[in-house]
Parts: C-alpha cells; structure tokens; sequence
C-alpha cells in the first residue's frame, strides 16, 4: 500500500472522535481544544501535534479549518528513516510527553510552507516526484525533532534531580511485560500506591494504570507493524494468557482487532530487521 501524503483541512466539531490508519501531523494556525489519550488538550496558533495510527482523537469544542498532513507508512517508515530523523519515540509513539506542543515562530512558517510545497508537488499531475516528497516529509520530521529535543534539554536543565515520572518510566520501560500492578512500581519508588498515583497524574496527567495500559499497547503496535510475527506469538510474548484475550485487551483499547490493525497499518519495511 503505497499510498501519497494528502494535506487535508479539518474542521473540528465538538464531541467528534475521529481515528485513521495513517499517521498524521497537524498545524494548527488557531485554538483549538481536544482529548488525547483521555487527556484535554489546548493548542494554540503554532503549536503542532504528532499522531500515529488509530490514535483516537476527539474535538471538545467547535473550531476554525485545521491544517493536517497524512502519511502512511508505507510510503515513509519512521523505524526505517531513524538515523536520518530520530522522531520515533520523541514526535511519534511517546506516551510519557505532551504530543503538542508550541513551534518557533520561525518554525512554524517554515513548517507551514512545507505544507504547502507538498500540496503543489502532488498536484503537479506528471511532474510529480515521490522522492521530492518524501524529502519535504523528511524535513518537518528534523525540524520538529529538533526543537523537541531543544525544548526537552531546556526543561532537563531546570530540574536539580530525577522527578518521580522519570522514575516511573524507565521502571515501567524495564518492567510492564511481567509488572502490571501499580503497587509493584510505588515499591520500588518506595512510596504507597495512592502518592504514586497523585504525582504521576501531576506530572503526566494520566494515572499510572492508564500508562501501564498505554505502554502494553505500543508493544503491542510496535510488534504488529514492525514483525512478521503471528498474532499468538506477539500475546505470548506480552504475557497474555492466549491470542483470544490478547485480542480483546487490544480491540477494547484501539477499537480495532490486532489483525485489523496489521491489515489497515501495515508491515513496515524494517520487518525482516533485527530491531532489538
């Protein structure tokens, strides 16, 4: 499925859901509110966000025509394109950080006329150059990475110590294959499990069960797109008693069946990879 990126314009209406299988990146040029991950969100003119497949995404208030660019991966893989632009896991995939967050001023109108250079090159009917696209995708992704990576720094400067969320993540990072329970991780934080929750949900605004929840399913993506390996085998693999309830976990939380996620989202490039 080679499909083209399609710049599309968006207009938010209050309380609709609206999920894709394609990866998306929307600039925003006005306010616009959402939830995420049941987390409410507030973008202002020149904050972006990064979205991945099946993310569900809902308008929580009426709003002007958003800008959105969409890309599947098959037409530029993120895990294949890492050394060039180390978006996975800082734009894309990160269940830890604000997914949106505010662009330069000069970022922003380069990022815009990106968009626009992209419209023009797809609709250039026989003049049209996939490569130049994929260059211009290319470009957005190291700009943004960039200023991500720069804002991160700015805030790790700030800090005089290792909060309790940072803690928390590589704990979880380490230990959500076999460690479900919140009051493994407020052990080993050697706190109890309700002050483990209330500075998790000051720092993230999710609750650790919700990020435990996350983190189990972008495992559980990451081996769907990124391996040939059966639908048993990824359950197992993530400790599930067996694929039939594995699936339920997944089709509850993504809305979609593990095989409908492969089937929609594709295998990527790296499959065939050893990606560890």
């Amino acid at each position: 499925m080679q499909e083209l990126p399609e710049i599309t314009f968006i207009k938010p209406e209050k309380n609709k859901a609206f999920t894709s299988a394609l990866y998306q990146v929307y600039l925003f040029g006005d306010t616009v509110h959402f939830e995420l991950d049941h987390v409410e969100h507030v973008a202002e003119k020149g904050f972006i966000l990064f979205l991945t497949p099946y993310q569900k995404l809902i308008w929580t208030q009426n709003a002007e025509k958003v800008m959105c660019l969409n890309f599947h991966g098959d037409f530029y893989c993120i895990e294949y394109h890492k050394k060039e632009v180390a978006c996975n896991g800082l734009l894309f995939n990160n269940i830890y950080d604000n997914p949106c967050f505010r662009l330069t001023d000069k970022t922003y109108e380069e990022v815009g006329l990106i968009f626009q250079k992209i419209t023009t090159e797809i609709h250039s009917n026989q003049d049209f150059s996939e490569s130049v696209v994929k260059s211009y995708l290319q470009l957005i992704l190291a700009l943004c990475s960039k200023e991500k990576k720069m804002m991160l720094t700015s805030r790790e400067v700030e800090m005089t110590h290792e909060p309790i969320a940072e803690k928390f993540e590589k704990l979880l990072d380490s230990y959500f294959l076999k460690e479900r329970g919140v009051s493994f991780y407020a052990n080993e934080l050697h706190l109890t499990p309700s002050a483990l929750s209330r500075k998790i949900k000051e720092a993230t605004r999710k609750t650790p069960s919700q990020l435990i929840k996350e983190r189990i399913i972008l495992e559980a993506k990451k081996q769907l797109h990124l391996t040939y390996k059966s639908v048993k085998e990824i359950a197992a693999e993530l400790g599930f008693e067996d694929e039939f309830y594995f699936s339920r976990y997944f089709k509850k939380e993504v809305e979609i069946s593990p095989i409908h996620y492969r089937d929609k989202v594709g295998i990527a490039l790296v499959a065939s990879r050893d990606l560890n």
